[in-house]
């Protein structure tokens, strides 16, 4: 059994219309499914709004699922609520976006990781110590910077201090939303190689979101690709980037910078990605497909295994016959 199973996971935001007009929804997760093994680091792609942070929130309850089941460590997390929710976070925690807004700028360092301590684990004040001590040196930090306030860290920093108050509770499940996307391209590298480190050293497995193909591959086993809140492309990290499936994981690959630009051609797409308010009918990326025939746009195709371990919602996939 996988550390964590997703099926058919569903999130509708109610939007506000005019009064007394019927109520509206947008789904900003469709009907995503994937499973991650334990100590695996499982990519998760694409485009800014297309679901990734609220499929990430709903593996932990910040945003409630509207339909489907999410399963880490066989607890059904969607059915979880008050003391047994709470209970169960001991087993997954998440690394944010923003390390400026993750942390509360009046507590010190010691006092935020220790909070974890005290709810998920019996250790007494003095062994709480020691322990925010080794986290502290596990991420590249000094145990006497523990009484030190946000304000006094680097964002590169304060990351390493939200990775650090993630791990105290010695999670199985590490989610990382964006963790770089707000830190300097100078210290983007040693976060995701510190990632990276822990994973080998503790055995915690990663879902690691991000925009950038380039450094999902280089972090992850598996990798899934999502458009307009679906997924369109799952396959092992080596194999989608050296022969992806769907054209618009085409699309993020030539966009990828290289030292040999003349070496492929760059895939524009033109058109701004529809509305989940208005989805377009049939395949959702059609309207920007370079490859988009009649059946795309009055059919939704499923998400078929291509070749063993390489799955793509696409008719004709390129690529697929040798291309």
């Amino acid at each position: 059994m996988a550390l964590l199973e997703v099926e058919n996971l569903t999130v509708d935001y109610p939007v506000r219309g005019p009064w007394l007009a019927r109520r509206r929804f947008l789904r900003a997760v469709d009907d995503v499914s994937f499973a991650l093994e334990a100590g695996e680091t499982l990519g998760l792609v694409g485009e800014s709004g297309c679901g990734k942070s609220t499929v990430a929130k709903a593996l932990v309850r910040l945003e409630p699922p509207s339909h489907g089941a999410v399963r880490i460590a066989g607890n059904d997390i969607a059915a979880l609520h008050g003391r047994e929710l709470r209970k169960a976070r001991k087993d997954f925690q998440m690394v944010f976006q923003d390390p400026y807004g993750s942390l509360n700028p009046r507590l010190s360092i010691r006092y935020a990781i220790e909070e974890v301590l005290k709810l998920h684990t019996t250790l007494d004040s003095a062994a709480r110590l020691n322990r925010i001590g080794e986290l502290l040196r596990m991420v590249g930090l000094e145990p006497e910077q523990m009484n030190r306030y946000p304000h006094q860290f680097s964002g590169g920093q304060r990351q390493r201090i939200g990775i650090a108050r993630a791990l105290a509770a010695a999670p199985r499940l590490l989610i990382a939303d964006e963790p770089v996307s707000a830190l300097d391209v100078s210290v983007q590298a040693a976060i995701i190689n510190l990632l990276s480190d822990i994973r080998r050293r503790t055995g915690t497995a990663l879902l690691f979101i991000a925009h950038d193909l380039a450094v999902v591959e280089h972090i992850s086993d598996r990798i899934l690709v999502m458009y307009l809140g679906r997924i369109v492309e799952s396959a092992p990290a080596h194999e989608l980037c050296a022969r992806p499936r769907h054209p618009y994981t085409r699309a993020l690959l030539s966009a990828v910078p290289t030292l040999e630009p003349e070496a492929k051609s760059r895939i524009v797409l033109h058109g701004d990605v529809p509305s989940p308010l208005a989805p377009p009918a049939g395949c959702s990326f059609h309207p920007r497909c370079p490859y988009a025939a009649a059946r795309c746009r009055a059919e939704q195709p499923e998400l078929v295994e291509t070749s063993p371990g390489h799955r793509a919602r696409c008719f004709f996939p390129p690529g697929a016959s040798g291309e």
